[in-house]
C-alpha cells in the first residue's frame, strides 16, 4: 500500500492504521484457524464440563456445548475430518468459478470487453457503479462474492486506480449490501418464513402472516444506499491510503483491434445463444421451480454450473476467435495457470473447515445467539433504543455467526413476539435483523470470502499483501454504511413509510 507521507493524517487514517497494524500480526490464515480450532475446543470443554445450558427459542430443546476431548469428539473428528474439508461449501464454489473466469480473462476477453464498454466512462463514477453491481449481484447469493471482486480490479486498473481496492468495493457490495436488492431474492423467502414460524408457534390459531415482500420498498432504497455509501467511502477514505498502482499487472483501456473485436461478436454471440437455451429451458418448466417461480428454482439454484459454463464458451469463443488460443494444449495451459495460484486457498479451506465444522459442532455460536438475545431482552429497552440495540445485537453477533437464516431461526422465536407485544409488526422486526445481519459482512474474518480475496490478491497484483490491510479499510465503510442505514430506518419510520405492501412500523389492530 502506497501512502501519502508528506499530509498530515486525519484521525480515521489513524485509526485504520492500528486497525490495520494490529490485524498484520494475526498468522497466515491457515495457522489462525489451527488456533482458533484449538481455542474452541478449549472453550467447548469448559463450557460441556461447567453444565452450561441454553434454551433455544426456535425449538424449544436445551442447548449444551460439546466436549472434543471426549469419546464423543474423537468419534466426531476421525468421522467428520475429511466431510469438513471436502463438504466447505466455499472451496468448490471458489475454484469452479475461478476456472470459468480465469478462461474468459486468459484469452484477453475481460480485458477486450472492458475497453470496449468503459472506455469513455468517467474514472469518478467506476466505485459506486462496482458497489452498486455488488449489492444487487448478490440476488446470485454467494456466487457474487466469487465473480464480482476480481472483475472490479480489472476494471479499476482499467481507469487507472488500484485493483486491490475495485476487489474491496466489490466484495463490500456484493457482503455489507447482502440484504438489499431490486428484486424479491431467496433471502427474503428463507427469512421471510423463519419469521411466520416464529408468528405461528406465538398466536397457534392466527391466519396472521408476512410476504416475502414484506421489505421490498426499503430494500430498494437500501441498494442505492449501498452503492452511495460504499463508492463515497472508498473514494475518501480507502482510494487515498493505497496511491497509484504499478504492479506487473497492471492493465490500460485501449482501443479495440479489429481482432478483438471479432473475437468480442463471436463470444457475444455464443452468450445470446446460450442465455435462450436457458430461458427455454426455464418457460419450458425444465429449469422454473413450482408454477414457474423463479425463487427456489433449479436456474437459481444451479447458477455456479450455469455461470461456469457461459464463462468457458464465451472465453472459448473469443480465444479461438481472436487467435489467442491455437489448440486445446493454449487452452489447458490457460486452466492450469489460473489453479496454479489457488494453492494456499485450498489450505486455508482445509483448517477452515474443520474450525467452521468444530465451531458447529460444539454449538457455541447456538449458545452465543442465545445468551445476546436473553441479555438484550432483559435490558428491558423500548422505542427506537429498542430498534436500535437491536440492530447492534445483530452486527456484534455476525461478526461470529455469518449465517444470516440460523441466527434468525434463534432470534425469530424472541423478537418476533416481543416486539409484537411492543405493537411493532414483525416484517419491520425482520427488517431491524436485515439492517443490522449485512454491514459487518465484509470484514468479519470468519467469512472464507475475505480469505479468498486476499489469495487473489496477492496472487495477481500485491504479493506480500496483509488481511489487516483488507480487514483495516473494510471496518471504517461497513460502520458508516450501519450509521447510515440507522438513520435511514429511523427517518422511514418517523415519516411512516410503508417498508413493504401493506407493512409499517404498528402491528394491525386485532392481531393480538
Amino acid at each position: 500500500m502506497s501512502e501519502n507521507t508528506t499530509a498530515k493524517k486525519t484521525g480515521v487514517d489513524k485509526l485504520i492504521d492500528g486497525i490495520e497494524k494490529v490485524c498484520n500480526k494475526l498468522p497466515p490464515p491457515a495457522i489462525l484457524f489451527c488456533w482458533l480450532f484449538l481455542i474452541t475446543a478449549i472453550i467447548g470443554c469448559i463450557f460441556s464440563v461447567m453444565g452450561v445450558a441454553l434454551t433455544n427459542p426456535a425449538s424449544g430443546e436445551v442447548v449444551t456445548s460439546a466436549n472434543l476431548f471426549s469419546k464423543d469428539g474423537v468419534d466426531w473428528i476421525l468421522g467428520n475430518m475429511v466431510k469438513n474439508f471436502t463438504g466447505f461449501a466455499p472451496l468448490g464454489l471458489v475454484i469452479t468459478m475461478t476456472l470459468g473466469i480465469g478462461l474468459c480473462e486468459e484469452s484477453g476477453m475481460l480485458i477486450s470487453m472492458l475497453n470496449s464498454s468503459l472506455k469513455n466512462v468517467p474514472a469518478a463514477m467506476i466505485p459506486y457503479v462496482i458497489a452498486f453491481v455488488g449489492t444487487v449481484g448478490n440476488i446470485a447469493s454467494d456466487t457474487a462474492m466469487v465473480v464480482i471482486p476480481p472483475m472490479a480490479a480489472i476494471v479499476y486498473m482499467g481507469v487507472g486506480k488500484h485493483p486491490v481496492v475495485g476487489m474491496m468495493v466489490g466484495y463490500a457490495g456484493a457482503q455489507a449490501g447482502f440484504t438489499a436488492n431490486l428484486m424479491v431474492a431467496g433471502t427474503d423467502t428463507l427469512l421471510q418464513g423463519l419469521t411466520n414460524d416464529a408468528i405461528k408457534a406465538f398466536i397457534p390459531d392466527t391466519t396472521f402472516q408476512v410476504d416475502p415482500t414484506c421489505n421490498w420498498f426499503f430494500m430498494i432504497f437500501s441498494t442505492f444506499l449501498c452503492a452511495v455509501v460504499i463508492g463515497f467511502c472508498s473514494v475518501h477514505m480507502i482510494e487515498p491510503r493505497f496511491g497509484k498502482y504499478e504492479g506487473a499487472g497492471e492493465a490500460k483501456l485501449e482501443e479495440v483491434t479489429p481482432q478483438q473485436k471479432k473475437g468480442l461478436n463471436a463470444a457475444g454471440l455464443t452468450a445470446i445463444i446460450y442465455i435462450i437455451i436457458i430461458a427455454i429451458g426455464f418457460f419450458t418448466g425444465l429449469l422454473s421451480g413450482e408454477n414457474g417461480a423463479f425463487i427456489g428454482s433449479p436456474l437459481l439454484k444451479g447458477l455456479i454450473p450455469i455461470l461456469f459454463v457461459l464463462f468457458c464458451l464465451c472465453g472459448l469463443a473469443y480465444g479461438f476467435t481472436a487467435g489467442t488460443f491455437k489448440n486445446a494444449v493454449d487452452v489447458n495451459k490457460a486452466m492450469s495457470k489460473q489453479m496454479a495460484g489457488m494453492g494456499s486457498y485450498v489450505l486455508f479451506c482445509f483448517f477452515c473447515g474443520q474450525f467452521q465444522g468444530l465451531f458447529n459442532w460444539t454449538k457455541l455460536g447456538t449458545l452465543l445467539a442465545i445468551a445476546g438475545a436473553d441479555g438484550l431482552e432483559a435490558a428491558g429497552f423500548t422505542g427506537i433504543p429498542l430498534c436500535v440495540a437491536f440492530i447492534l445485537l445483530c452486527s456484534f453477533v455476525n461478526i461470529f455467526v455469518s449465517s444470516g437464516s440460523a441466527k434468525w431461526a434463534i432470534f425469530a422465536p424472541i423478537f418476533v413476539p416481543m416486539f409484537m407485544l411492543l405493537g411493532y409488526h414483525p416484517g419491520f422486526t425482520q427488517l431491524l435483523y436485515r439492517i443490522g445481519d449485512s454491514p459487518f459482512n465484509c470484514w468479519t474474518p470468519m467469512s472464507a470470502y475475505i480469505w479468498m480475496i486476499l489469495s487473489v490478491a496477492q496472487t495477481k497484483y500485491v504479493p506480500d499483501l496483509k488481511i489487516g490491510t483488507l480487514i483495516s479499510n473494510m471496518i471504517p465503510m461497513s460502520i458508516v454504511l450501519q450509521i447510515a442505514w440507522i438513520i435511514v430506518v429511523v427517518i422511514w419510520m418517523s415519516i411512516g413509510l410503508p417498508f413493504g405492501p401493506g407493512v409499517g412500523v404498528a402491528l394491525p389492530a386485532g392481531i393480538l
